[in-house]
């Protein structure tokens, strides 16, 4: 069975003025969306047996990426 595993360094950015606080929470949308692409893209291109396996369908696919934003 395929394992996938990513793994991304967290940037914080920290800052005293309201530049930082206008950036951080766009920075964090990006990167949540990020994440979700990266998820259904890996989950994309598993056969219907490797998501059967994992006890999932096409279907459960956008669920599952969207589900951490």
């Amino acid at each position: 069975m395929a394992s996938i595993e990513f793994t991304r360094t967290e940037q914080v950015i920290a800052s005293n003025g309201r530049i930082g606080q206008f950036f951080a929470p766009i920075i964090a949308m990006v990167s949540a969306w990020n994440d979700a692409r990266i998820t259904r893209n890996a989950l994309s291109t598993l056969s219907d047996r490797e998501l059967e396996d994992i006890g999932l369908c096409r279907g459960d696919i956008e669920r599952i990426a969207e589900q951490h934003i």
